[in-house]
């Protein structure tokens, strides 16, 4: 089976985050009362899920919504209210190459309600589109935070995993582009050398070089596949050294098209 199949899909993960979030439901009256405010319409009978229906249901639906009033509320109240806020009023958007999050709200409560986010370490960006105040994450570890200050749990912890798989999928790929382009220029840089080598010998050039070189240039031809660390382990000299001797042999065999001449 595809791993697709196997597990849940992104908009499946998303659905069961909002559901553990409905099914959580508060012990103490003020954020019974802060959550339904952040509900807003939802807690009297116009939510768009069932799962958020029960909720207002249970919550106390039908009773009158009192404004919530963030300045003077307690913490554990502030997260109630946003709870029920995102509940009613957000998008959650899971991809393999991004999170999103966005409260859809009126224009003048959005500044308000980024600004308050960034207090709690979590900045959003806000704008006015279509006459509607949207207040937005695209931080992956912004929207965990956020989720998991609200009380999301395994749904949380699945979103987390597949986030640090995806980094470490896109890390391995990258090392391995990384070792192909890698591979390659050697390859590139070993047939220079070689067909360079061939030139100086072909021509006697060679013998004129120090000895140094002229093992640096039989290691080679006997090792095309060798690094630069194991041809100077090879010769027993530094790998400065056998980068510095190769550059020459390539060097002089473009200099003089292998014509032999004395070094310098």
């Amino acid at each position: 089976m595809a791993a697709a199949t196997a597990s849940r899909s992104d908009r499946e993960l998303a659905a069961a985050l909002r559901a553990e979030l409905a099914a959580i439901e508060p012990t103490r009256a003020c954020c019974r009362s802060a959550e339904r405010a952040g509900l807003g319409a939802a807690a009297t009978g116009r939510a768009h899920t069932p799962a958020v229906a029960r909720l207002a249901v249970r919550l106390g639906h039908g009773a009158a919504l009192a404004p919530f009033d963030w300045e003077g509320a307690a913490d554990h109240c502030r997260l109630s209210y946003l709870r029920g806020l995102f509940l009613a009023r957000a998008s959650l958007s899971l991809g393999p190459s991004r999170t999103h999050l966005e409260f859809v709200v009126d224009p003048a409560e959005a500044p308000p309600l980024a600004a308050r986010l960034g207090e709690m370490g979590l900045p959003a960006s806000w704008r006015v589109r279509r006459r509607k105040g949207v207040v937005t994450w695209k931080s992956a570890d912004r929207v965990a935070g956020f989720l998991g200050a609200l009380g999301a749990g395994p749904s949380l912890l699945e979103l987390q995993s597949r986030a640090v798989t995806r980094t470490l999928h896109g890390e391995l790929n990258r090392l391995f582009n990384a070792d192909g382009a890698n591979l390659g220029r050697a390859v590139d840089a070993s047939s220079r050398q070689i067909a360079a080598i061939v030139r100086l010998e072909s021509a006697g050039r060679l013998e004129a070089e120090r000895e140094t070189i002229r093992a640096l240039a039989g290691a080679r031809r006997r090792a095309p596949e060798a690094t630069l660390a194991e041809l100077a382990a090879e010769v027993g000299i530094t790998r400065s050294a056998a980068q510095r001797g190769l550059e020459r042999i390539e060097r002089i065999a473009a200099e003089d098209g292998g014509s032999p001449t004395r070094p310098g």
